[in-house]
């Protein structure tokens, strides 16, 4: 495994970066603080090829690999990270079950328009009474012929609002509890399907999260993606490769917070010099790079094992449990750093506390992400 980019790779993070300080940066506070979904950010960043960075060219992707994704995930995380999730939804959480379980079909129809960012994709697995007991879920899926119809509840649905198609999960026979799920590629026209408002959040505010509702939506036969009572495996194997992602996020807004926090002790001054002169700022700032590159390096070799390995839960829980948590420490100091400043809506130190958040919840909470490392280790024993 390199632990250094490669010449692409470097050229990918120097294009995203630019892309990120001069369309994404400026827009970040303002959907923040309205909750307006960028989809136009959205069709930007698929022009740049980022929204199937690990997509074939063949079906409308930039065909890099999985460490490529991180980057560009950290580069946009770190000036807004509503902007980092809605790409790390559609490369992670859609475009990459596809790929792996869709059928040449599916592949052309659905996952070349969403690799190429002419359509927009969001994963529908989260109920009421099914968060991370995702097996509970109550959406059913009845076959009528060439077609099923669908019926059920979705809440907390990143990219909801604006999604043209959604990655669906229903049961076929809720006796059969996990193993009775299957997994539908679902148009947003279609008659039956509907989406809430925007729910405004404490961070990534302007994501598009939402609930869907399902009545006797007809979906064809083929648009099921694998056999019937396959939903529950592509489920978590798909959010494998999203913790990855969002492991890269925490990573980006962590880097971000920091960025902040060492231009503020810089120019700030307090008994007569600069914050970053006292010592115990400065521990803060080394306790927080190293933070940070340590969580980098978890994230990078995740998405290496994601390449070369058929099984790699492990190292992505590994991953986004340590830089999720990692992410919360940082922005904390780097807030404590600005003092009352660092409070206000004036600086974006708030933004990133805040937005850090939710990266220890969404895509399996840190409960989650130990429960499956504790098995891998006991496993080991």
């Amino acid at each position: 495994m390199r632990i250094e980019l490669s010449e692409e790779q470097q050229i990918l993070r120097d294009t995203v970066r630019r892309f990120a300080e001069e369309v994404v940066k400026p827009r970040a506070k303002q959907i923040d603080e309205s909750g307006e979904f960028p989809r136009a950010f959205f069709d930007q960043a698929g022009e740049l090829g980022l929204a199937g960075v690990a997509v074939p060219e063949q079906y409308g992707g930039a065909g890099m690999d999985g460490v490529s994704y991180c980057v560009a995930i950290e580069e946009i995380s770190r000036v807004c990270a509503t902007s980092g999730v809605i790409l790390s939804v559609n490369n992670s959480l859609v475009c990459d079950p596809i790929l792996k379980f869709g059928n040449e079909e599916q592949k052309r129809e659905f996952l070349t328009p969403l690799a190429s960012g002419k359509k927009l994709g969001c994963f529908a697995l989260t109920e009421p009474g099914a968060g991370s007991d995702a097996a509970a879920l109550r959406s059913t899926a009845r076959r009528e012929g060439d077609s099923y119809v669908l019926n059920g509840n979705k809440i907390f649905i990143t990219n909801g609002t604006d999604a043209d198609l959604a990655l669906v999960f229903a049961s076929v026979d809720l006796e059969k509890k996990h193993r009775g799920i299957t997994c539908f590629i679902v148009p947003s026209d279609a008659p039956g399907y509907s989406h809430g408002t925007h729910e405004f959040k404490l961070g990534v505010n302007a994501s598009g999260t939402t609930e869907l509702a399902f009545q006797d939506l007809r979906v064809p036969a083929k648009n099921r993606l694998g056999e019937e009572g396959d939903g529950f495996k592509i489920a978590m194997a798909t959010l494998d490769g999203g913790r990855v992602g969002i492991a890269a996020q925490a990573v980006g807004i962590a880097r971000g917070a920091m960025e902040e926090a060492l231009a503020y002790a810089q120019q700030r001054e307090q008994f007569g010099k600069s914050l970053s002169e006292f010592q115990a700022i400065q521990f803060y700032l080394a306790d927080m790079a190293t933070e940070i590159d340590a969580a980098r390096l978890l994230t990078w070799k995740a998405a290496w094992a994601k390449e070369h390995q058929k099984r790699y839960s492990l190292e992505a829980a590994q991953a986004k449990l340590f830089a999720s948590e990692m992410a919360q420490r940082v922005t904390n100091k780097a807030l404590q750093i600005h003092g009352g400043y660092g409070y206000t809506k004036e600086y974006n130190v708030e933004r990133y506390f805040r937005d850090a958040r939710i990266t220890e919840i969404y895509e399996g909470t840190s409960e989650i992400q130990k429960m499956v490392i504790a098995d891998w280790v006991l496993k080991a024993v």
